[in-house]
């Protein structure tokens, strides 16, 4: 019999659920407003949280140092192209993984997973050094590459647990009625897992959009998205916080708006049989 849940409770654990949620949202915000101060208001202290003489200035001043939609696209093109060659390579692995099991599929998923471990600095120079010569540096089609290779992992790793909760006698009845692997595969997996396959989508656009370390080492200028836009606005001269505020705010809020129209079906896909 399950337990009643008191009013009390409740309370408390909406109260802290929004106060660890402001938390983490806090330095978005403060980012947010930063970017709408001058520059002699962003370095004030003590600092002014809303009571200051709000301007669009950093904004017209980015754009104008700036091709922001340049990076924009970059962006783009890089984060859901990486994620939809990942999706294409993990679907049919994890689908061998989960309903062909061999007796080194947990050490092969342990394996895969152990590379996320892997200091991405140790491998900076053989793969620059790769892209150099194969004439992918400073491309997307080479970032796609290597964010496809970075995040494989991660696909492969959700996929499986999401494939994992999907009966296999489906499958099996799907043979008898005379499907090949493609179209079981693509017409009876694939449409089952349609939460977990979403929510495994999501995220790794999430993570490719925000990836740094690999867009500011393999691009100069051509193919930079917007992490190397942000890096931009580091000088010699010292940090322009205003218009930093500005040039970050310009490129999470693509994704926080995709996050907050998505984070139902986000949500389902990542409790996708969680309870049974």
């Amino acid at each position: 019999m399950a337990r009643a849940i008191t009013t009390r409770r409740k309370i408390i654990v909406t109260a802290a659920a929004w106060t660890v949620g402001l938390l983490i949202f806090f330095p978005i915000l403060w980012t947010i407003l930063t970017s709408f101060k001058t520059e002699a208001e962003a370095i004030a202290d003590p600092p002014s949280l809303f009571f200051f003489d709000w301007t669009f200035e950093n904004y017209g001043v980015v754009q104008e140092r700036s091709n922001y939609f340049l990076h924009f696209w970059n962006s783009v093109v890089i984060s859901v192209g990486s994620t939809l060659l990942g999706l294409a390579i993990a679907i049919p692995a994890a689908w061998s993984m989960a309903f062909v099991p061999a007796k080194q599929t947990k050490n092969i998923l342990m394996w895969m997973l152990s590379t996320k471990m892997l200091p991405p600095v140790g491998v900076l120079i053989p793969i620059y050094l790769i892209f150099r010569d194969t004439g992918l540096l400073d491309t997307r089609s080479g970032l796609v590459i290597v964010l496809t290779l970075i995040n494989l992992p991660i696909i492969v790793w959700m996929l499986y647990t999401y494939f994992k909760e999907i009966p296999g006698e489906i499958l099996e009845a799907a043979r008898m009625d005379g499907a090949n692997l493609r179209s079981e595969i693509l017409y009876v997996l694939t449409p089952m897992a349609v939460p977990g396959i979403a929510s495994t989508l999501l995220l790794n656009i999430i993570l490719a959009w925000n990836e740094a370390f690999w867009t500011l080492n393999l691009t100069a200028a051509k193919a930079a998205p917007l992490t190397a836009f942000i890096a931009s606005y580091s000088s010699p001269e010292g940090l322009f916080y205003a218009k930093l505020s500005a040039a970050s705010t310009m490129a999470i809020a693509p994704i926080l708006i995709m996050g907050w129209f998505s984070q139902k079906q986000l949500v389902r896909g990542l409790t996708f049989g969680a309870v049974k």
